[in-house]
């Protein structure tokens, strides 16, 4: 389906349903497309955060040489002065 902009103002709620529907809406702007809105699929349960903040996925490494625990910081939260 296409429409002009004027008609995708008016009509968006329209539109979006017929999207999530299935269908393609073409936006024009003096009949010339400009933009295509099309049905995002629902991705798993529990990926938006990855999907948000998974850029550096595979990408840091924890050395084998490091220390998930140090005895001075241990020593200071221990120490209520």
């Amino acid at each position: 389906m296409r429409v002009n902009v004027g008609q995708a103002k008016t009509d968006l709620s329209k539109l979006l349903a017929r999207v999530e529907s299935g269908e393609e809406v073409v936006i024009a702007r003096d009949g010339v497309p400009i933009a295509r809105l099309v049905r995002v699929e629902p991705s798993m349960p529990g990926s938006r955060f990855l999907a948000a903040h998974g850029t550096l996925a595979d990408s840091i490494a924890i050395g084998d040489d490091f220390e998930f625990s140090d005895a001075e910081i241990n020593a200071m939260l221990d120490d209520p002065e």
